[in-house]
């Protein structure tokens, strides 16, 4: 079983909202800290509510692989931060720009518990991811 699925069968298995709104603060609180410097302007999810920021890098391992610090300031969308930084990190450029969010989102049932508002903020982190994403890959091509 990948990853993905590991977490929606952990989800799914909390049953109720309350637990589930707790294991995204969990989530949360268990995203490394992102550094201070990388929280500028161009790195903040402006179409979102709450104060976020995604920064990508290249995995110092693979580095047509990308990773992402992040960090937010409310609780619960920090924790829908760090679990789309879960399926994010480590992939490539490609599997980035073609992974079905939406599809993840439905599978949670993200959509039916978070206000409109925070539903808004959530596709906003993905663009920004995406965007951040395809930057990386872009400076990588000018360099290689």
């Amino acid at each position: 079983m990948d990853s993905i699925e590991q977490l929606i069968d952990d989800f799914e298995l909390l049953g109720d909202w309350d637990a589930r709104y707790q294991y995204l603060v969990e989530l949360g609180e268990g995203l490394p800290p992102m550094p201070e410097a990388l929280k500028t302007e161009d790195n903040r999810v402006k179409a979102c509510m709450s104060k976020v920021w995604i920064s990508a890098y290249p995995d110092p391992e693979d580095p047509e692989r990308i990773r992402f610090h992040g960090d937010c300031d409310t609780a619960i969308i920090k924790g829908v931060l760090a679990l789309i930084l879960q399926v994010a990190s480590g992939r490539t450029i490609d599997e980035i720009e073609q992974f079905d969010f939406d599809r993840l989102f439905r599978r949670l049932a993200l959509a039916e518990h978070l206000s409109p508002n925070r539903h808004v903020g959530i596709y906003a982190i993905v663009d920004v991811l995406r965007q951040q994403a395809r930057g990386l890959a872009q400076r990588a091509r000018r360099i290689g």
